[in-house]
């Protein structure tokens, strides 16, 4: 069984037990959070389609950690302007374990 859900402007795949890093949400390491997003849901061959999304369908999930990602670097540069520019990003990430999902 899995499902597909929306979270952060992202959709994922998703099944029981797996563990994903997700953009962050406002929930303490332990909580479990539900994600009624579902777009898609599949059990075997029986495969139920949202439009846009499932009715009464939610996942949960257990809060595992929040974090930084690793860092990304962006360089900017002209050739013979004199112009060259470094600049850094780390995105915050929440970590998550899909407990179940409800059809």
């Amino acid at each position: 069984m899995y499902a597909v859900i929306k979270t952060g402007g992202k959709q994922y795949r998703v099944a029981p037990g797996e563990s994903l890093k997700i953009e962050t949400i406002e929930a303490a390491v332990g909580d479990v959070v539900s994600f009624s997003e579902v777009l898609m849901v599949a059990d075997g061959d029986a495969i139920k389609v949202g439009a846009p999304t499932v009715a009464g369908a939610t996942v949960k999930a257990e809060v595992t950690a929040h974090g930084r990602g690793d860092k990304i670097r962006i360089i900017k540069h002209r050739r013979r302007k004199h112009y060259h520019k470094e600049q850094g990003h780390r995105q915050n990430f929440t970590a998550i374990t899909i407990k179940e999902i409800v059809a």
